[in-house]
C-alpha cells in the first residue's frame, strides 16, 4: 500500500494513458475516435437553427452572397460555398477578395498585398475569367468594376469594366494615385458609413457605382463621372475645407473653430458649371472630432444622403444633390442606421426602434428593443441586433414585418433577397427568410403612398424619388 500511494495522482494518470495506448494499438479497445468526434462537435449558432453551418479554415474577413453561392474572405485565403447546402465549391489562396456584379453576373476579384495585378473568379466554380498583370487598385461595385494601373507615379490610368466584361467601357487618365489606393476598395472620398456591433460592415454586399466618385490625388481631388470616365474637376481644398463627393455633388465642407465649437458651412457645387446649387449653415456632418476644427473624416451617411446634427441638437439627413432635409428626428432620438429609402431611429425612451421613410412626415414601423439595440439598413432587410438576451432580427425595411427571428450570440456577415449569413468565430451558417417568422420581404414599391405626406412646418420633406438615384444610377442593371 505504501508503495501505491508513492505513485500518487500523476503517476495514475501516466499509468492509465499507458494502458488506453496499449489497448488502442492492440484492436482491444480505441477511445480516441469518439473523443475527436466529442471535441469537434458543433453546436448550433442560433436558435432556431439555420440551414446549413460549415466550419470554415480560418476567421472570415468578409462575407458575401453572389447568386448561389457564399463567398468567404479571410486572412490568406477565399473560399465559396454553395448558398443551398454550404458545400465548399472552391479555395484559393489570395490576402485579399472583393465581389463585384449582381445575382446573375457576379465575380470574385482576388489578388495579392503589394503585387500587382488581380484575378476575377466565377463564385461558383472558382475559374479564371480574366486576369490583369498591372492594376495597383480595384474597387468593385454591383453594376461595375473599376482598376487602376500607373506607367509612372504620375501617369495613371482608371478603367471601368463590366463585372464580367472582356473589353473595358471607358478609361480615364489620372495623374497618380494616393500611396493608400491599392488592393481592394481603398477609401475615396464620400460618406462613412454607419456601424453597428454584430452587423459586419458589408453586409449588404456591392452598391451600385455612384453618379460621381472623388480621388484623392497629392493633396487634391479628381473627380470622376462614372457614366463616361471623365474628370469633371480637379480641386485642392482650402485650409479649413473637406472635400466630398456625394449624391452626384462636389461638397465643401468647412470648419472654423469659434468659442470653443466648430461652425459648419456645407456647400454642394454642379461638377458641370461650378456653380453653387445649395448651401447649408449650422449642420455638424462630424467630419471632426476636435475643437481644432481639423476635418480628418468624411461626413457619415450612406449613397445620396449625408447625416449631421442641427443647431438645436436633432440629428438630421440631407440629399446630398439638392440639398433637402429628409428626416429629422426628434429630442432625444438617435439615428442607427441610414439608407436612400429608409432609417432606423432609436427612440427617445430607448425601449424602442423606429423605422422611418426618408422623405415621409409618419413613422413605418415601431418595435420595442433595448436601449443597446443596433441595426442596419441592406438592400433586402433591417438588420436589428439585441443583448440580454441576445437576438439577431431582420425585418422588411418598409413594413416592419418580421422575416427571421434568432435567439443568437452570432453576428450577421451577409444578407441576400432570400436569407442571410450569420456567424461565430470560424462557424458560419445561413438562415432563409421565413423560417422564424412572416415571410420574405415583398418587391419594394417605385411609388408613394399614405405614408409620405409632407411633414409640417419648416422645411417641407419631399416625397420620396424612385430608388434610382439621381441619374437614376441604381437603376443601370435593371
Amino acid at each position: 500500500m505504501c508503495g501505491v500511494s508513492k505513485l500518487g495522482v500523476r503517476g495514475w494518470l501516466l499509468l492509465g494513458l499507458v494502458v488506453v495506448v496499449v489497448l488502442a494499438a492492440t484492436g482491444v479497445w480505441n477511445p480516441f475516435p469518439a473523443v475527436w468526434d466529442w471535441v469537434g462537435s458543433r453546436k448550433p449558432i442560433s436558435e432556431p437553427d439555420v440551414v446549413w453551418q460549415q466550419r470554415v479554415g480560418g476567421t472570415p474577413k468578409s462575407v458575401t452572397i453572389a447568386g448561389d453561392t457564399v463567398v468567404v474572405e479571410q486572412r490568406t485565403r477565399v473560399e465559396a460555398r454553395n448558398l443551398t447546402t454550404g458545400t465548399q465549391l472552391w479555395e484559393r489562396k489570395a490576402d485579399w477578395a472583393a465581389v463585384a456584379g449582381g445575382d446573375r453576373d457576379a465575380v470574385v476579384a482576388v489578388g495579392k498585398l503589394l503585387v500587382k495585378g488581380y484575378e476575377l473568379l466565377d463564385p461558383a466554380t472558382g475559374v479564371v475569367r480574366r486576369r490583369d498583370d498591372d492594376a495597383v487598385a480595384v474597387w468593385t461595385y454591383r453594376n461595375m468594376l473599376l482598376d487602376a494601373r500607373c506607367v509612372e507615379a504620375t501617369d495613371c490610368t482608371l478603367s471601368a469594366w463590366d463585372p464580367r466584361g472582356t473589353a473595358p467601357r471607358w478609361t480615364a487618365f489620372l495623374p497618380g494615385v494616393s500611396s493608400g489606393l491599392f488592393a481592394d476598395n481603398p477609401n475615396l472620398l464620400g460618406t462613412r458609413r454607419f456601424t453597428t456591433p454584430r452587423v459586419e460592415a458589408g453586409v449588404a454586399g456591392p452598391e451600385p457605382a455612384p453618379p460621381l466618385l472623388g480621388f484623392p490625388v497629392d493633396g487634391r481631388v479628381h473627380v470622376v463621372d462614372t457614366a463616361g470616365g471623365r474628370v469633371v474637376q480637379n480641386l485642392e481644398p482650402g485650409r479649413d475645407e473637406r472635400l466630398a463627393v456625394i449624391g452626384g455633388r462636389l461638397l465643401r465642407i468647412t470648419a472654423v473653430s469659434r468659442d470653443g465649437s466648430c461652425q459648419y458651412t456645407v456647400s454642394a457645387r454642379d461638377t458641370a458649371t461650378g456653380e453653387e446649387v445649395w448651401r447649408r449653415a449650422g449642420v455638424n456632418v462630424r467630419t471632426a472630432d476636435s475643437a481644432g476644427c481639423v476635418q480628418r473624416q468624411d461626413p457619415q451617411g450612406a449613397r445620396n444622403v449625408l447625416t449631421g446634427i442641427a443647431p438645436d441638437g436633432r440629428e438630421v439627413v440631407l440629399d446630398g444633390y439638392d440639398g433637402r432635409l429628409l428626416l429629422a428626428t426628434a429630442e432625444g432620438e438617435r439615428l442607427l442606421a441610414v439608407d436612400d429609402r429608409y432609417a432606423l431611429v432609436r427612440a427617445a425612451d430607448k425601449r424602442s426602434v423606429v423605422g422611418r421613410q426618408l422623405g415621409a412626415a409618419k413613422a413605418r414601423w415601431t418595435r420595442p428593443a433595448s436601449d443597446r439595440a443596433g441595426g442596419a439598413l441592406t438592400p433586402y432587410a433591417a438588420v436589428l441586433t439585441g443583448e440580454k438576451p441576445n437576438r439577431l432580427i431582420a425585418l422588411d425595411p418598409r413594413t416592419g414585418r418580421e422575416l427571421v427571428v434568432l435567439r443568437s450570440s452570432a453576428n450577421a456577415l451577409a444578407v441576400g433577397p432570400g436569407g442571410m449569413v450569420i456567424g461565430e468565430g470560424r462557424e458560419i451558417g445561413y438562415v432563409r427568410f421565413g423560417t422564424g417568422a412572416g415571410g420574405p420581404p415583398a418587391p419594394r414599391p417605385d411609388g408613394a403612398d399614405e405614408a409620405d405626406a409632407p411633414a409640417p412646418g419648416g422645411d417641407q420633406i419631399p416625397g420620396p424619388r424612385d430608388s434610382c438615384g439621381p441619374k437614376r444610377e441604381l437603376c443601370a442593371d435593371g
